[in-house]
């Protein structure tokens, strides 16, 4: 995989990698940004939660659940002083659907944390992901809930 940043000026940059899809960053005007894009650490988070949001997605339509909304929550803790790397991560998933079965998300996380998410799997080397789930029914009501260890 190759990506290329081009600086725009300030703390602005735009690049794109093998997909082609461009990509903007930029700080803190706090930092010498103007706060007109996300910022890398942001990237790191959402890399994360898309990796093993396609992957949950993927096995639980494989497991014909009947999801109807799906959602991933990345909260990220960071370090107060420099490099301010993220100490911990709890992944939330949130999903509604009909007579969604508990132990199908409980496999769907197993397989994406400990098989398919190359990502979870590398950060997972660097700090504590905690994984996460509420299942709601149809009119939103919660009807399981647990977590993954």
């Amino acid at each position: 995989m190759d990506v290329l940043l081009n600086w725009k000026g300030k703390m602005a940059f735009e690049g794109a990698g093998d997909s082609g899809f461009m990509q903007k960053m930029d700080a803190d005007e706090s930092v010498g940004g103007e706060n007109n894009a996300t910022r890398p650490m942001e990237l790191i988070a959402f890399g994360l939660a898309g990796c093993t949001s396609m992957d949950v997605i993927s096995i639980l339509q494989k497991k014909k659940q009947d999801v109807k909304d799906f959602q991933v929550k990345v909260h990220a803790e960071r370090a107060e002083e420099h490099p301010k790397v993220f100490t911990h991560v709890t992944i939330e998933y949130l999903i509604t659907g009909k007579d969604v079965n508990a132990a199908a998300v409980l496999r769907a996380i197993e397989l994406s944390a400990e098989k398919y998410c190359p990502a979870h799997a590398m950060l997972s080397k660097a700090f504590p992901i905690k994984l996460v789930y509420k299942i709601f029914d149809e009119d939103g009501n919660m009807v399981n809930e647990g977590e993954y260890k």
